[in-house]
């Protein structure tokens, strides 16, 4: 485990250290914080809010703010549909009008196993309601993410997806985004991820460190016996 451990953050620090190195891409920063709250057998709560930075610690680019409902089709199938809301400054280092967007989203979340290998698959569809002082617009986007986390002890797991997008209403405009992680788990209901994103868009490879805190909360009532 711990060889594997020592693999990982090599490699990481590889990749943090090569975009460092290129001037014509900063080391941007993610945060992220994910709940899961259940309310009922079927159905649960998910909370999301996202900021993001063009440098590690500044330079403000999105805030992203959602919350929806998820409903449990089996345990491994689960339906999603979600309102979000981003304010955004596409503009590196200077000071232009921001975009807010309006979002609402719907999603399927499948999971399964390959030789004891956890593997989860999301296809998201989205309608995004942009506004900005000039324009107001509606764009539709297809997602799918590929995903996978490897245990390697009671406390640590490595979390690995990808993800593909495609805007429907722009000429198929494509990005992919690939993500790795050491996940620590804090307790059975939630965990701390910190990696890598590799976010290719616009003909742009951009580079982020990410921060995540993901959380399950239970609220069934448990019935006494």
């Amino acid at each position: 485990m711990k060889r594997l451990l020592i693999i990982f953050i090599f490699c990481l620090n590889i990749a943090l250290g090569f975009c460092q190195s290129n001037p014509e891409k900063k080391l941007g920063s993610w945060f992220t914080y994910s709940g899961t709250h259940k309310i009922s057998e079927k159905i649960s709560i998910h909370t999301c809010s996202q900021l993001w930075l063009y440098e590690v610690g500044d330079n403000f680019n999105l805030i992203f703010l959602s919350s929806g409902l998820n409903y449990y089709i089996s345990p491994k199938l689960i339906a999603n549909v979600s309102y979000g809301y981003l304010d955004i400054d596409s503009a590196f280092n200077t000071n232009s009008n921001h975009t807010f967007e309006n979002r609402i989203f719907e999603q399927i979340t499948y999971k399964h196993t390959i030789s004891k290998l956890p593997i989860d698959h999301r296809f998201r569809v989205e309608q995004r309601f942009l506004n900005t002082p000039v324009t107001n617009k509606t764009n539709h986007r297809l997602r799918y993410r590929l995903g996978t986390s490897i245990k390697l002890d009671k406390y640590l797991f490595i979390r690995l997806n990808n993800e593909f997008f495609t805007t429907l209403n722009k000429g198929f405009t494509t990005e992919n985004r690939f993500y790795s992680a050491l996940g620590i788990n804090i307790s059975k209901s939630n965990n701390l991820q910190m990696g890598y994103v590799n976010r290719k868009i616009n003909g742009l490879n951009l580079h982020r460190i990410e921060i995540g805190y993901y959380i399950k909360t239970n609220h069934i009532k448990k019935t006494k016996t």
